[in-house]
């Protein structure tokens, strides 16, 4: 319960509350996957480690491990960790493997060890590998991707969406206009990502250009006083996949005015200095703030 709303001392000191001859397969469970949502990856893997010979890790153990060895980077630990389980390994394994390989521009390895399952590949590991093949611009892997996901009936606007930002990254505009075209002719509609944040209970709702909260003109000159400051610190907004058709300007705008970064002001006027800000990001396929959102401001 502390762990999923945000404290994850509290959670930890009831785990190392517990004498270490009472802890149970649950409670490392528990602990680890609370370690590792929080991106604490090294930390998990350092209690998977500890754990007890007694205690025999289940399947829940080792997504739990194997999230955090993801989430932090740790591709030769996530792989130790893969490769010595003592249960079965599942769908979600594997894919949590393959997300760890492709986020580290492994993708070779990640589209083998797709190839290495015991049984049938789903849509969400296609979308991983077409994820990873967008990130590092591998167009053959993206293409590969974007075709099983057609074979597989996959009908998700950011299937299209990411194959369409790859040609756009090789400025191979008439590949982004025949994707257009396919979208369009599947009935496929882009959805709009969203964000909320909750401040004192309430919760704020934001979509990319909102027009409609309370406080916009407060949100929008922090969001600009914001931008100047990082813009200070050398960031540049990444604009190479906002469509080609508009101009250079445009395109900062755009990305400017994505949900996420409204949230985030929005939270920095309406919250006292040195509190906690979370903000949520609803969308299947994110790109323009992560770097962005990380800056000291």
């Amino acid at each position: 319960m502390y762990s999923k709303c945000g404290s994850l001392a509290q959670a930890l000191e009831v785990f190392h509350s517990i004498k270490r001859e009472d802890r149970k397969l649950v409670s490392y469970n528990t602990a680890i996957q609370a370690i590792s949502m929080h991106g604490h990856g090294g930390d998990a893997l350092k209690l998977f480690d500890e754990m007890p010979t007694c205690i025999e890790p289940d399947e829940v153990t080792y997504i739990a491990v194997l999230c955090g060895c993801n989430h932090a980077g740790l591709v030769d630990d996530g792989l130790r960790v893969f490769h010595g389980m003592r249960v079965p390994p599942n769908v979600k394994h594997y894919g949590t493997v393959v997300d760890l390989l492709g986020r580290a521009g492994r993708l070779a390895e990640a589209y083998g060890t797709i190839k290495s399952m015991p049984f049938p590949v789903d849509i969400v590991l296609w979308q991983t590998l077409l994820g990873a093949s967008k990130t590092h611009g591998d167009l053959e892997l993206a293409e590969l991707a974007a075709t099983k996901l057609a074979e597989l009936g996959s009908n998700v606007d950011g299937d299209y969406v990411l194959l369409s930002n790859v040609y756009v990254s090789k400025a191979w505009w008439a590949d982004v206009g025949r994707v257009r075209d396919t979208m369009r002719s599947n009935d496929v509609r882009k959805v709009p990502g969203f964000s909320y944040t909750e401040i004192s209970g309430v919760m704020h709702k934001f979509i990319n250009g909102d027009k409609e909260h309370p406080r916009l003109q407060e949100i929008y000159r922090a969001l600009e006083e914001i931008m100047s400051r990082i813009g200070e610190l050398g960031y540049e907004p990444e604009t190479s996949n906002v469509l080609h058709d508009i101009g250079e300007e445009e395109k900062q705008y755009a990305l400017s005015y994505h949900s996420e970064k409204l949230a985030i002001a929005f939270g920095l006027i309406a919250t006292p200095p040195g509190e906690t800000l979370r903000v949520i990001k609803k969308s299947a396929y994110l790109w323009g703030l992560s770097c962005s959102g990380k800056a000291n401001i």
